[in-house]
């Protein structure tokens, strides 16, 4: 049952309303599967494994189809799904309900800044924020209200959001639009190519200052699919997809590939994380 809380803010939210299906099919590709599933392999790599992950609880904001949460649920942990659009909450139920973990899953319509009055302080020990920063208006405010909920700190953050530079090499390598690349080294904002409209872009230095501005400690980053979109057309992305999955891990750990990744991934903690240092 999806609980409906206010009005949200998120910029043309009726892109994902009117055609949820669109996006749930674009996740299904190489491209889609590859920001997904590398975003989550990262964020593993700092959860605890069973049992100590089924004392967690955890928060997938603006969750889409779900596809984090789920695999939370599978670790064990008891999951919110939150997302402004009700047609993405309906198809992350199936998907919950279909991955057997719908008894761990509870839904929730509503908007990205109101997290805190939504669940109240301290309410989550991870939280996963994937792609909507570039879509909110104030992407700091959500990342305030996001740190209020971290239950202490020992909780876990992982932010993904797409990286300007990203959009230079894309311009650059796939398209051989080299004045879009040029454009694209200031540009604030892209076009989306499923949806149409504007998304947000973020350098490493804006998005690591709205973190420290919620009060967060950064952990470690990770470039996601640094190399993937710019493969030669010989080579098959779902032939080849473990392999590419694979260099992908590999590259997108090291911070010289971080910077030109389509998409950066930031794992933070609350201030007194810092403490541990990054990995």
């Amino acid at each position: 049952m999806i609980e409906e809380s206010g009005k949200t803010s998120v910029k043309n939210e009726s892109r994902f309303e009117g055609d949820a299906g669109r996006y749930a099919a674009y996740l299904e590709t190489p491209e889609g599967r590859l920001r997904t599933e590398l975003a989550f392999a990262h964020l593993r790599e700092f959860l605890p494994a069973q049992p100590g992950a089924q004392r967690l609880r955890a928060l997938d904001l603006g969750c889409g189809t779900g596809a984090a949460g789920i695999g939370l649920a599978r670790m064990g942990m008891q999951v919110t799904l939150l997302d402004a659009s009700p047609a993405m909450l309906e198809l992350a139920e199936r998907n919950a309900d279909e991955a057997g973990v719908g008894e761990k899953i509870a839904l929730q319509e509503g908007d990205a800044a109101q997290v805190e009055r939504l669940f109240g302080a301290g309410a989550f020990d991870v939280v996963v924020c994937h792609n909507v920063l570039e879509f909110v208006e104030e992407p700091g405010e959500v990342l305030r209200n996001v740190a209020r909920v971290m239950r202490d700190a020992r909780a876990i953050l992982s932010v993904v959001a797409r990286n300007q530079a990203g959009e230079a090499m894309k311009a650059a390598l796939q398209a051989g639009d080299l004045a879009a690349a040029e454009r694209s080294l200031h540009a604030e904002s892209a076009r989306d190519t499923l949806y149409g409209g504007n998304v947000r872009l973020f350098t490493a230095e804006s998005l690591e200052a709205l973190l420290k501005g919620a009060g967060m400690a950064i952990q470690t980053r990770r470039g996601v699919r640094v190399v993937a979109d710019y493969l030669p057309a010989q080579i098959s992305r779902a032939a080849e997809y473990e392999r590419i999955f694979a260099l992908e891990r590999k590259l997108g750990e090291r911070r010289e590939f971080f910077w030109v990744a389509r998409y950066l991934q930031y794992l933070a903690g609350g201030a007194a994380a810092g403490a541990k240092g990054e990995r």
